[in-house]
């Protein structure tokens, strides 16, 4: 059973990852995050008491989890990588567009805004890129690619949704997403084949 304190901790950086979604890692301020909480002021000291960068990197980290059980529940419930990567996508691309394109990935927004003036934000952006390139490259593992290229295909991927979540919100459509989820699969489909004939 979580205590008070850490359900004030939790809605805290659930708060700090809505709003860097909607309006950018220096868009938010930590008044802003305490109303969102609703939460007692002086709360993100106590919680944070390197203040906002702590709770930045919070944020990454609860992002990094969330598209990584999106991850696992696609990899679980698909027969094959190529339809787990569009069942990603696809939940992605109707995340963006129920949020009337104002919610996209926080990760890469606190690169972009951060990733040359805070270390610690930085490494933490790496780590949750990493915690979903790492699953990815185990599961294209497991259908026969190598390692080095299973590595490779799933930066790709990931690499590839980053930016198709950007563009689809800069033009306000998810076809780039939908986009996206064709060729990612079409690609990994062509890389099994082929790690199939090669065996």
């Amino acid at each position: 059973m979580t205590t008070k304190g850490e359900q004030t901790k939790a809605r805290l950086a659930e708060s700090m990852l809505e709003l860097i979604q909607a309006n950018g890692y220096s868009g938010t301020g930590l008044n802003a995050v305490i109303d969102h909480a609703s939460a007692p002021k002086g709360s993100v000291y106590f919680h944070f008491p390197d203040g906002k960068e702590g709770l930045g990197v919070a944020a990454v980290e609860l992002a990094a989890k969330q598209f990584g059980d999106l991850i696992a529940e696609a990899s679980n419930s698909a027969g094959s990588p190529a339809v787990a990567a569009r069942y990603a996508i696809e939940a992605l691309a109707d995340i963006v567009g129920r949020s009337n394109f104002r919610l996209g990935c926080p990760v890469s927004v606190v690169t972009l805004e951060m990733g040359a003036e805070s270390e610690r934000l930085r490494q933490a952006c790496a780590q949750a890129f990493e915690s979903w390139i790492a699953p990815t490259t185990a599961l294209l593992e497991a259908s026969g690619l190598l390692s080095a290229e299973a590595r490779d295909l799933a930066t790709v991927i990931v690499s590839t949704i980053e930016g198709s979540v950007i563009v689809s919100r800069a033009m306000q459509s998810t076809q780039p997403l939908k986009s996206a989820a064709d060729v990612v699969a079409a690609l990994i489909n062509q890389r099994c084949q082929m790690a199939g004939e090669r065996s």
